[in-house]
């Protein structure tokens, strides 16, 4: 009877593990420091929407109820987390995939603003009693404006040769003062309240269109980089680009989608702040190159390519997160955020440096392994009995290579 194999566990077949354990480790720590509050006790009513609780003290007046709950580790703090991740969580996808090349785009968060003022351009045109065309011709503008801006940025890199960080950090100025330019400053609003109505759908106080349609972008992302021919591409110019070249892959294409994939990405994330605030503004966005950027890293995605995953840059979304909100729920000061958050993202680049050498260490100590391996076996001396008879058509070993006895 076989006995059953023993169970074994790696991370390098699943590095979002290490990602999952570091959510668990994070969240036992802020419910176990965070301590509890005080919150009013909410219930839905027979239209489904949330209402406050009162109850009647001993001298017969009502007076709202509370409830004691811990400050981390209860539903409305777990919901506003999973919300304000699902914004920057889908570009944080868009960017893994262009840092998977080794390139980066610093534009994202401009990108998004654009997009934002221009789908708020349209949709403002119908009103609070436009149908369902207008919002669907204001969603397509706000889409295809994310992705112009990402073509925009792919075709100049590819086409000048210069590298990703100046071209983007130029478009985030340029796509940032096109949006000033068109709004003036000005936050524009009045949209269809079917659009706002739809975005904004609930249940048990959860937002569900921006976390389905985080988990729908970190599906496709994923099955396009790991399940396509396209995928290996992204993930073989990373790793090469000169050999990938040689190898008759259009790397130049291949820049120009990724790059306007970052730009979908925004295009969606913007459409749904759309929907969610009801308003877009050229500030819109500010700030989120660090977030994307940081997210994507500590998921895992190397900056010198070749490297990163959709659902890693999902956690990597949902632990900064837990930073930001775990800062409050420890009265440390949110000004203190942008510094954590900092400090988050040199520790995950310097983690992935460490990974990559202790990676080669492995590689050159297995290499000598085998070739010390292969020198003994071929220098074990072999004796040869001498023979009277000797057949020139028979061959014999000696050395490690056969040999043939002629007369």
């Amino acid at each position: 009877m076989a006995l059953p194999s023993k169970f074994s566990f790696s991370f390098s077949k699943f590095p979002e593990g290490g990602l999952l354990l570091a959510i668990v480790v994070l969240g036992i720590l802020l419910a176990v420091f965070g301590g509890s509050v005080q919150l009013p006790k909410f219930r839905n009513n027979a239209e489904g929407k949330p209402e406050r609780v009162f109850e009647t003290t001993p001298d017969g007046q009502k007076v709202p109820a509370f409830e004691t709950v811990n400050k981390f580790f209860n539903p409305r703090t777990l919901i506003q987390i999973a919300k304000d991740t699902s914004f920057f969580a889908i570009m944080a996808v868009g960017m893994t995939v262009v840092i998977i090349t080794a390139g980066i785009d610093l534009s994202v968060g401009a990108i998004y603003a654009l997009a934002s003022v221009c789908g708020a351009l349209v949709l403002t045109q119908y009103g609070s009693s436009g149908g369902v065309g207008a919002v669907i011709v204001g969603v397509l503008v706000t889409i295809g404006v994310g992705v112009l801006c990402g073509l925009v940025n792919g075709s100049m890199i590819t086409a000048f040769n210069v590298h990703p960080f100046i071209i983007t950090l130029g478009t985030m100025a340029i796509y940032r003062g096109i949006a000033f330019v068109q709004t003036n400053g000005q936050s524009i609003g009045g949209f269809p309240e079917a659009f706002r109505d739809f975005v904004r759908q609930e249940f048990n106080g959860l937002s569900l269109v921006p976390l389905i349609v985080m988990i729908i972008v970190m599906i496709i992302g994923g099955i396009f980089l790991s399940k396509m021919a396209i995928g290996r591409k992204v993930y073989a110019i990373g790793g090469n680009e000169t050999a990938s070249r040689y190898s008759g892959i259009r790397v130049g294409s291949v820049k120009v989608l990724v790059y306007a994939i970052s730009g979908l990405t925004a295009g969606i994330a913007a459409v749904l702040s759309l929907g969610y605030y009801g308003a877009g503004s050229s500030g819109d966005g500010s700030g989120y190159e660090l977030n994307v950027i940081a997210a994507a890293v500590v998921g895992g995605a190397s900056l010198v390519g070749g490297k990163g995953t959709a659902l890693g840059a999902l956690l990597g979304a949902v632990i900064l997160q837990m930073i930001s909100n775990g800062l409050v729920i420890l009265n440390i000061p949110q000004n203190y955020s942008q510094i954590v958050i900092g400090l988050v993202v040199i520790a995950a680049v310097l983690f992935d440096q460490f990974n990559a050498w202790l990676a080669n260490r492995r590689l050159l100590a297995k290499t000598s392994r085998i070739k010390k391996e292969v020198l003994e076996s071929s220098d074990t001396p072999v004796s040869i009995t001498p023979q009277t008879k000797s057949n020139c058509n028979e061959p014999f070993r000696f050395g490690g290579s056969y040999w043939f006895c002629c007369r």
